[in-house]
């Protein structure tokens, strides 16, 4: 214990705190990593700039497209501004329904991205536990959680998303259906994705629990539930946030997929994927901005969240260091 302390000191004098928060970050390998990659610096900044004006979009939107009584008919279709016809006041052009193009987008991205988080989220709460009990209680409550996640792995995630999406409709009265559908399609969808954190948390559990610290733990009397939750949770949690990541921008295609279908969120709500859907019955008569621009903008989401993914899969690899 002497030679530690005197080891300690030497390295951080009296009165100099060893690294943590802010300063342990940046001296971080993750944080070299992200510098040092332009790809990925790129994909972060336009990921920030997309999320925040999605956040903010009341206050930077040139208008508001929920709001009925601004809405002017004489200004439906209108091109981009630098079209002719076109005028700055609407800078990427109108709809059919007057609304403002880039208003609609940056409002229409905060729903596809409130939907993709929650989604997740639920996602991975649910695929998580199950993950932890199967890894950690074996025998037949294993068995029947990996056998059940092998019977979701054979239908693709867009059929799940569809099956539950439409007995939801069955079962809800019709006038509830719009203001719910959001939390249906968020069940829907997250699901359709929680096997993939079940799998990857129950192996990363059944060699965990073998480990002297696991076993120190049961020796010492700590109850199972702390031990699954305080010891084994944040061991896992790397992978996790990996999947979390990639997923995000997975759900956000897929509700962009059931909005096309015209399953997903309603007109009154329009997401991303609402608006490309009703952009596209607009696209071979001449208006190609109402489709085109909110494809650009769902595209230009998911394909920096993709990259993040990538990025952060690779950095918490430690073989790829």
């Amino acid at each position: 214990m002497v030679e530690l302390s005197s080891e300690v000191s030497a390295e951080f004098p009296p009165g100099v705190a060893a690294p943590g928060g802010w300063r342990g970050f940046v001296d971080s390998d993750l944080w070299w990593s992200f510098r040092h990659s332009p790809v990925t610096v790129i994909a972060a900044i336009v990921a920030l700039v997309i999320i925040a004006g999605a956040v903010f979009a009341p206050w930077v939107a040139p208008h508001d497209p929920f709001d009925l009584a601004s809405l002017n008919l004489l200004d439906a279709s209108n091109p981009p501004a630098w079209m002719d016809g076109g005028s700055w006041s609407f800078p990427l052009g109108t709809d059919n329904q007057g609304r403002d193009v880039l208003s609609a987008i940056l409002y229409g991205t905060r729903l596809s991205l409130l939907v993709g988080v929650f989604a997740v989220a639920m996602a991975m709460l649910l695929g998580v536990t199950l993950g932890l009990i199967a890894g950690w209680k074996g025998g037949l409550t294993e068995t029947i959680i990996m056998r059940v996640a092998d019977v979701k792995l054979s239908f693709p995630a867009i059929l799940i998303a569809l099956l539950i999406d439409g007995v939801a409709r069955g079962i809800l009265p019709r006038e509830a259906q719009a203001e719910i559908a959001p939390y249906v399609l968020i069940a829907a969808i997250a699901l359709s994705f929680w096997v993939q954190y079940a799998r990857t948390v129950r192996g990363m559990t059944l060699v965990e629990r073998n480990k002297e610290y696991i076993q120190a733990a049961r020796v010492i009397g700590v109850r199972p539930a702390r031990i699954v939750f305080a010891h084994l949770l944040p061991n896992v949690m790397g992978p996790v946030l990996v999947i979390a990541t990639l997923n995000l921008a997975l759900a956000i295609l897929t509700e962009a997929t059931l909005s096309f279908l015209g399953v997903g969120l309603p007109p009154t709500q329009p997401s991303l994927g609402t608006l490309i859907r009703v952009g596209n019955d607009y696209l071979l008569s001449g208006d190609w901005w109402i489709s085109i621009f909110p494809g650009i903008a769902l595209a230009l989401l998911i394909l920096s969240v993709n990259l993040l993914g990538d990025w952060l899969r690779d950095a918490l690899n430690p073989k790829l260091r």
